[in-house]
């Protein structure tokens, strides 16, 4: 927020996990095992982090206990002095693969829970509506009459200017009392929406991992790093393949290359998007991004061929429906908002997704339920992180906890039940995306409170119920980064560790929602004090609850079903349901219907290229070197990832030092 240089948590590639873990492994855990060699190496190591510390932060007197680089640093000294007495007890403090997977696995859940994910969406939507209220927008007057009663929204009594404008005036103080309330409101249904998002994850994991055998792309870069890991050798052998460090070096010299230019223009950055022309008055953009390259090549090719089909597909019925007068006039944020017809289209085909996906699996998730009634003591569940009775309990106590909640807020149950459930199926929809497409920029085509509220109306849903379900933006509006994505993710890595081991993850991702949460609302908050939010991030602190206010107060105007909107719902789940049964039962059907639920969002339109030229390379290498050759040629892709991850971190830490602002590289 202050530096504004590239995202670490943005999506679902979660470059600021992959970059610590790749310091972790590479580093750290490389220290402890040269200080385990003997009491000497380690005091040795402890002696010159100290002196380290010494030197950066000498004479101590403006320290701030904020700092990220102190945070860090203080973090890394602790472990080396406590490593000092580990050492002399005969041990160390390198971890081994389980624990490298939990650190992982914690890192992952973390990166779901800051900036875009919760902490930069939750704070400014609890105070803008009374710092930026004018004649003009109508809020207050419009809006707060259908606010609840209970206190959801901070006001600290001067339209909390502090917040937004820093406390710069001698004498003022942070008005903690006034963010009390609406943060233990806010906490209790945090609190059940991410219980429930990691059951249903421990719920479905057997099924897409075990039976369905999904590709999860996305964690190849950490298993392969956890493999590497071996106790006898001293440096990990995912940092000995030459193919990775080639793979690596290309986004490192073309992310430098545009970082040194914001420097001196004297340096030239690489082009990597192009434009041209495409159907009617539309174009193409063709851009490159490593991290995408390089998950699209370890999927199926058939899905990665019905990713960029349904996308050009799309683009022309885009085009298309205007020219023959099928237009909406509805408004929406998030997904497909250039279309909205397309966005109830593609919302359509996501649930279908979902529930035939469900359809397939109900064997195994009768399994479950009989498990969790204690009906089926022959069904094995050790295996999991926690028991399929509490995952059903957790799942289901979430659920009814979130459904209540609104309930007590004035939304009738019926709309908060609907609002709920098909809210949790986008979750599962987008979360099957990412497990199977490996696709790490992603986005529903049209999120739950646009659907419900727009598709129902107004005059179903009610004032208050508008209000309320149009604050659910906060936890399930841009969905490019979520808990239940991450931590499914994490569970495919949980395969590596023992059976003993795993009953503690459950736990540690408890643990990881607390740190998480509360650590980056603490920094959003108190960042927002000592900068200003009006300062900081413009999006979060002024687009993002903008137009969350904005939308209540035009969904507030009375209006029925959107019969056309609805119509479209239902022929894109026809359609699904159609692409599905051809998939099935035509063995030469080449492409793969997961791309039709999300070709239209506008996100694909900084992926699917890249998608196109991962098919493209990998349909060449199984052709003209086959299998073995394609499996020697992953690390190349997977050292694209890595490299993108490190070049993003590398500049961050450079620009932390050097004071720049602005260098953002890779935001995709």
């Amino acid at each position: 927020m202050v530096i504004r240089g590239s995202y670490m948590a943005l999506d679902f590639s979660t470059p600021g996990a992959i970059f610590l873990f790749l310091f972790l492994i590479g580093v750290l855990n490389l220290c402890f095992k040269l200080a385990a060699r003997g009491l000497l190496s380690a005091l040795l190591f402890a002696f010159v982090l100290i002196g380290a510390y010494a030197y950066a932060f000498w004479p101590f007197n403006e320290i701030d206990p904020h700092s990220p680089g102190l945070i860090f640093s203080t973090f890394v000294v602790i472990t080396a002095l406590l490593n000092v007495k580990v050492v002399q007890d005969g041990a160390s403090l390198a971890l081994n693969r389980s624990e490298l997977i939990l650190v992982y696995l914690m890192l992952l859940i973390v990166s779901a829970l800051c900036t875009m994910g919760l902490s930069e969406q939750l704070l400014p939507m609890l105070t803008a509506l009374f710092y930026y209220a004018s004649p003009e927008n109508e809020w207050m007057e419009k809006l707060l009459p259908h606010v609840p009663k209970h206190h959801i929204l901070v006001d600290d009594g001067d339209n909390n200017r502090s917040f937004y404008e820093g406390i710069s005036q001698a004498g003022h103080h942070i008005p903690l009392s006034a963010w009390v309330e609406p943060l233990v409101w806010w906490g209790i249904f945090l609190l059940a929406l991410y219980v429930a998002m990691v059951c249903t994850a421990v719920i479905l994991r057997r099924q897409w991992v075990e039976r369905e055998r999904l590709a999860y792309p996305i964690t190849q870069v950490p298993l392969a790093m956890v493999r590497g890991e071996d106790s006898g050798q001293l440096v990990n052998s995912f940092f000995k393949s030459r193919a990775m460090w080639a793979g690596c070096s290309i986004p490192l010299i073309v992310g430098s290359l545009t970082a040194l230019h914001r420097y001196d223009p004297v340096f030239s950055p690489l082009q990597l998007t192009w434009i041209v022309p495409f159907f009617s008055t539309h174009t193409l953009q063709l851009h490159i991004t490593f991290m995408i390259l390089g998950f699209s090549y370890l999927i199926n090719t058939h899905v990665a061929a019905g990713i960029w089909f349904f996308y050009l597909l799309l683009k022309i019925e885009k085009a298309a429906l205007p020219a023959i007068g099928l237009q909406s006039e509805q408004h929406i944020v998030f997904g497909v908002s250039d279309s909205p017809l397309l966005a109830y289209q593609g919302v359509g085909a996501l649930l279908t997704l979902v529930v035939l996906g469900l359809w397939s699996g109900r064997e195994h998730l009768k399994n479950v339920v009989l498990k969790a009634l204690g009906r089926a003591p022959h069904i094995d569940d050790g295996d999991e992180i926690c028991s399929y009775r509490s995952a059903v309990i957790g799942g289901a106590g979430g659920v009814l906890v979130m459904v209540g909640w609104l309930w007590a807020l004035g939304t009738p149950w019926w709309i908060s039940l609907a609002f709920v459930v098909v809210a949790m199926l986008i979750f599962i929809g987008i979360t099957r995306v990412v497990a199977e497409a490996g696709l790490a920029a992603v986005r529903t085509p049209m999120i739950a409170p646009d659907l419900l509220i727009q598709g129902l109306g107004s005059q179903l849903v009610g004032p208050t119920g508008v209000f309320n379900l149009s604050m659910g933006y906060m936890w399930s509006g841009s969905l490019r980064v979520f808990v239940m994505a991450t931590c499914a993710n994490g569970l495919k890595l949980v395969e590596e560790m023992g059976r003993s081991s795993r009953r503690c993850v459950f736990w540690s991702i408890i643990l990881a929602l607390l740190i998480g949460s509360l650590g980056a609302c603490w920094m959003i908050f108190h960042t927002s004090y000592k900068y200003g939010g009006i300062n900081l991030n413009s999006w979060f602190f002024y687009g993002a609850p903008s137009a969350v206010y904005d939308s209540a107060l035009r969904n507030m105007e009375p209006s029925g079903i959107d019969r056309a909107g609805l119509g479209f719902c239902v022929g894109g789940g026809a359609a699904m349901f159609l692409l599905t049964w051809l998939r099935q039962r035509l063995f030469w059907w080449p492409v793969h219907p997961l791309g039709f639920p999300i070709g239209a969002n506008s996100m694909m339109d900084y992926v699917w290229f890249s998608v196109f030229l991962a098919w493209l390379i990998k349909k060449l290498v199984l052709k003209y070197g086959g299998a073995v050759h394609y499996a020697r040629s992953q690390a190349f892709f997977l050292g694209l990832i890595s490299g993108q991850a490190l070049c993003n971190g590398a500049w961050l830490i450079v620009d932390y030092f050097t004071g720049k602002v602005g260098n953002a590289i890779f935001w995709v």
